[in-house]
């Protein structure tokens, strides 16, 4: 297969484009976290997600004080390293 080099050029700076938006997702991705004390912060779709409970489940964790949260801006989120700590917790019982 031979393929004209007009053509395979207009078809690498497709791929480089795609590289590219992936790249300003990855971006966005990286700057949607938020870190308190250098350690991330997760909001509850992330520990929903993460632990794969139910939003009442969850409420419930926060309720029995088995997972501490923190409210900024009106919006609960979760240090990371305690909900590693739920979860040990949760396998050692």
């Amino acid at each position: 297969m031979n393929i004209e080099r007009t053509e395979f050029i207009a078809w690498m700076e497709r791929i480089m484009e795609r590289f590219d938006l992936l790249k300003e997702q990855m971006i966005k991705n990286q700057s949607r976290f938020i870190e308190i004390d250098g350690e991330q912060l997760l909001d509850n779709q992330d520990v929903l997600r993460l632990l794969k409970i139910s939003s009442r489940s969850l409420q419930r964790y926060r309720t029995d004080k088995k997972l501490p949260y923190y409210t900024i801006s009106g919006k609960l989120y979760y240090k990371l390293s305690d909900v590693h700590q739920l979860i040990r917790e949760c396998l050692n019982s």
